[in-house]
């Protein structure tokens, strides 16, 4: 039997296309296993947006010679990021690896696996789709299959914005959008399979047009995509978009977010800096008073008892090249002006083929840390405000999955905990009776307590009237499983998709 496994670090694109890349294989007649002794194929899928996503690649593949060395027919591919980034120089640098396969060129994966186990030399794939664009579309999980409450509609792929420290353009390559059809289609049929909120992705989101649209008239038709799926998709319960870019959040958009049940309160919307000067050169294309004036627009779309009730979260870069002590704290007041109740914060690092190494990178290793530590602080500050205000009042909660419980507070016997996200995206708890299945289910709650990052609630629900799930028998784990070796865990999703 083939069996694979994939490995993803990276955002919430390459968790995206790792499901993609399962799927591919799967028709190809692949089954998956979590055992890496047990697999003829394992796939690291890669980010590269960040230097230390590289170093995590190269530090796992470490790890593999060994397997390799007892299975030479073991194939070992990278995709992704990294994949496109360095192509057959990968090859080189890693020569464990057999496979090399960008984000357009996924659905050759079982094609060029099937070359390696023919004895084919090593192979690398990484050509973008320019003239006849592909979107992998998901195949939605059978009934018998464990449910999916959450999941990933591509847009569009590619980027044209050009920043000076990123390497998406060079990664991703130039915009290309999906047609609407499409895209409703897809999240239809992930609607009609169970999927209670759909997440759409894009490097810059909210700059989508229809394909086709004439030169003259392309902006952002955004809006009209969202309200075309709230209209055709009347059984879903959320729509969630990433990332979008302050300049192409419009006027139709923040409507949307006014009229569209379907649309939660919350907007992850990045900023990268709170200085004009650094905002300039790392060519963002908008000013702190444009991105302040939209992020005003976006919470006044909700309201609740006269007060914004829509919550923003951000992307923050520290260290920039040039960034002076003053401009960083421009960072940290515009932080506090719009109020994040969360954020992505990260050192600047140098990225190949990006515009920024010009510039050089003459902020110490020392200051970008002492930055990122303060910035995180008062990130962090906010966050603990804004969870203790939620305590006593009442939300909407889609419950995702059973979750953890930790050494200190666990629920009561007799008791099981559910992990779910308010229309906030508030991370939320709670502890109902054993056997109840809440996967799926959208329900009110009171907030009871405030934790760091997370709350705890109560079901404002009869117990009686929950859905039950019958107990699943655990099989006895054998000697022989205990021993098999699983891949160490680099990763998981980071952050968003810009």
């Amino acid at each position: 039997m083939k069996r694979y496994l994939v490995q993803t670090f990276g955002c919430q694109m390459n968790v995206h296309d790792s499901r993609r890349i399962e799927e591919v294989l799967a028709r190809a007649g692949w089954e998956p296993t979590d055992e890496a002794a047990l697999a003829s194929l394992v796939v690291f899928n890669t980010c590269s947006v960040r230097e230390k996503a590289e170093h995590k690649l190269l530090s796992v593949l470490g790890t593999m010679r060994g397997l390799k060395q007892a299975n030479p027919d073991l194939v070992i591919a990278v995709a992704g990021c990294v994949a496109q980034q360095e192509g057959e120089r990968l090859l080189t640098r890693a020569p464990i690896i057999d496979v090399v396969i960008g984000p357009d060129n996924i659905p050759e994966l079982p094609g060029l696996v099937a070359h390696a186990h023919d004895g084919g030399p090593p192979i690398a794939r990484t050509v973008f789709d320019l003239d006849d664009p592909r979107f992998l579309e998901a195949i939605p999980a059978r009934a018998e299959s464990p449910r999916e409450v959450t999941s990933f509609v591509t847009v569009m792929k590619g980027c044209d914005e050009r920043c000076t420290f990123c390497i998406v353009p060079y990664t991703r390559g130039p915009e290309r959008y999906r047609s609407a059809d499409a895209i409703v289609a897809e999240v239809r049929g992930m609607a009609d399979a169970g999927v209670r909120e759909v997440t759409l992705l894009g490097q810059t989101v909210n700059s989508w047009f229809e394909p086709g649209t004439e030169e003259s008239a392309r902006e952002s038709q955004f809006a009209e995509l969202l309200s075309r799926i709230a209209r055709e998709v009347p059984s879903l319960g959320r729509l969630r978009y990433t990332s979008p870019h302050p300049r192409h959040v419009t006027d139709a958009l923040v409507r949307a977010h006014a009229e569209l049940d379907v649309l939660p309160a919350h907007v992850h919307l990045p900023v990268q800096s709170g200085s004009n000067r650094v905002l300039k050169r790392m060519l963002r294309r908008y000013t702190r008073e444009h991105y302040v004036a939209r992020a005003r627009a976006l919470q006044g779309a909700r309201t609740s008892s006269g007060n914004p009730a829509l919550t923003l979260s951000t992307d923050l870069i520290v260290g920039f090249p040039g960034e002076t002590e003053e401009e960083f704290l421009e960072t940290l007041s515009l932080v506090r002006e719009i109020g994040f109740v969360a954020a992505f914060a990260f050192k600047y690092s140098p990225r190949p083929h990006t515009p920024a190494l010009k510039l050089g990178d003459d902020v110490t290793e020392e200051q970008k840390d002492e930055r990122l530590a303060r910035l995180l602080e008062v990130v962090a500050e906010q966050q603990r405000a804004h969870l203790a205000s939620l305590v006593g009042t009442r939300t909407d909660v889609l419950f995702e999955s059973p979750s953890q419980e930790s050494k200190n507070d666990r629920p009561r016997d007799g008791e099981a905990r559910w992990k779910g996200r308010s229309s906030r995206h508030e991370i939320v708890h709670c502890d109902v009776p054993e056997g109840v299945d809440l996967a799926g289910a959208i329900l009110p709650v009171t907030i009871e307590r405030a934790n760091a990052h997370s709350l705890v609630a109560r079901v404002d629900v009869e117990v009686a009237s929950l859905p039950r799930r019958a107990p699943k028998p655990v099989p006895p784990k054998s000697a022989a499983a205990a021993t098999r070796m699983r891949l160490p865990v680099v990763g998981r999703a980071q952050g968003p998709a810009k």
